[in-house]
């Protein structure tokens, strides 16, 4: 038989599995067999599965105007970038179709600012290990994985990779005369589920402040609520970033993007510096503005941080009973995961075997990065899965 895959770029090896319909946290194949959905679409799906409001949004947009182009001005993005400046540290916002080209957004207008401010020299981006930014020749190059970049010729210039929490070698990087950014992940995802402690966010923004460096988050997977606040960094007090690169939950779904700076990041960023053909379309508006309203909602948030609570519990029971597979439990709110002794790919099937969809991240992490509107009953069962999977699991 003819593989209905032969087609496609073999860059992906999803499982047999064809899902034709979602509601709420489940999912469901094309033969009726029900999924607990907790991956979400890599932390993408924050509503879960057809959210009547996003849907009567995007209904009610696609019968009126797809496309324009950033040529015209396109109302759904004004009306969302006064949101988004209302409710955070932001002033501009530049809307994407992704977050790799948020990433790359924020590449530019950090080394923008500086040339802008008679710097020119200031190019380089201070990352970290287990970083991920996102497929781009720019991003893979920002995150500096080895895997990543095999194959894609030299390294670029202007990338100054750390190891996570070395601080001496921190401080030493921001005193260079070349450095234009410190850009890193609240709670890393790809790198093993990993949350950078408030106080070393806040050491960060005092560090930056003191040698004119900009601190940029990447918050495309930990944002937009998954921690239990609006942005993952805001954990720490006092600490606000020049720029901040979203996407995933930020459209519930729909694919785009959006990099929020502030003013003086922004100002230098003028017509011709930077565009997007799609980026900012009237559907994507549409989908974001009905995501906004119902995520930055405090309630909803509050909501996010209880059940989350309710999931930690569920973990570090699984970590006690488990003692010989499960190291501990990784993670904030609802990014978040086991830390296991062995790789955790057979794992992740055994736990799809039970009907729980999961992920996978690195340092032996199953990921789980739920529907922000999971309830009490589906961590339970989730749990309970995981524990069955668990009790089989042979590493």
């Amino acid at each position: 038989m003819e593989d209905p895959r032969q087609h496609i770029l073999p860059v992906y090896r999803p499982p047999e599995e064809v899902f034709v319909q979602g509601e709420g946290a489940y999912m469901f194949t094309e033969d009726g067999r029900r999924y607990l959905d907790f991956i979400a679409g890599i932390a993408v799906n924050a509503l879960g599965h057809a959210h009547p409001a996003m849907i009567d949004a995007l209904r009610d947009q696609a019968g009126k105007l797809w496309h324009t182009s950033n040529m015209f001005r396109i109302k759904g993005q004004e009306e969302l970038a006064d949101k988004i400046c209302r409710d955070t540290f932001a002033d501009r916002v530049f809307f994407t179709n992704s977050g790799t080209e948020a990433i790359e957004c924020a590449i530019k207008a950090a080394r923008k600012y500086h040339w802008a401010a008679g710097d020119p020299d200031r190019i380089d981006i201070i990352t970290f290990t287990g970083a991920f930014h996102g497929r781009s020749i720019g991003a893979i190059n920002a995150g500096g994985n080895p895997k990543y970049l095999e194959g894609f010729g030299p390294k670029l210039p202007g990338f100054v990779h750390l190891e996570w929490g070395d601080h001496d070698a921190l401080k030493a990087a921001l005193a260079a005369s070349t450095t234009a950014a410190v850009l890193v992940e609240p709670v890393q995802g790809e790198g093993g589920v990993r949350a950078m402690p408030e106080q070393c966010l806040k050491g960060l923004r005092e560090l930056c402040d003191q040698h004119g460096v900009l601190l940029m988050f990447d918050e495309v997977q930990c944002g937009m609520g998954r921690t239990g606040k609006l942005w993952g960094y805001q954990w720490a007090a006092d600490v606000e970033p020049d720029v901040i690169a979203a996407a995933k939950g930020i459209g519930g779904g729909f694919p785009f993007g959006a990099c929020l700076m502030t003013e003086a990041v922004a100002e230098p960023m003028q017509p011709g510096s930077h565009g997007s053909t799609y980026g900012g379309n009237p559907l994507a508006m549409a989908v974001g503005n009905a995501v906004w309203d119902i995520i930055s909602n405090e309630e909803f948030l509050a909501n996010v941080r209880r059940v989350s609570g309710t999931l930690a519990q569920g973990l570090k029971s699984l970590a006690d009973s488990h003692p010989d597979k499960v190291e501990g439990v990784t993670g904030k709110g609802l990014l978040t995961g086991l830390r296991l002794k062995a790789d955790p790919k057979n794992l992740q099937t055994l736990c799809r075997e039970e009907g729980l969809l999961a992920g996978v991240a690195g340092n032996n992490v199953l990921r789980l990065a739920p529907p922000l509107i999971i309830d009490d009953a589906q961590v339970r069962d989730a749990v309970s899965m995981i524990d069955a999977a668990l009790t089989e699991w042979a590493p």
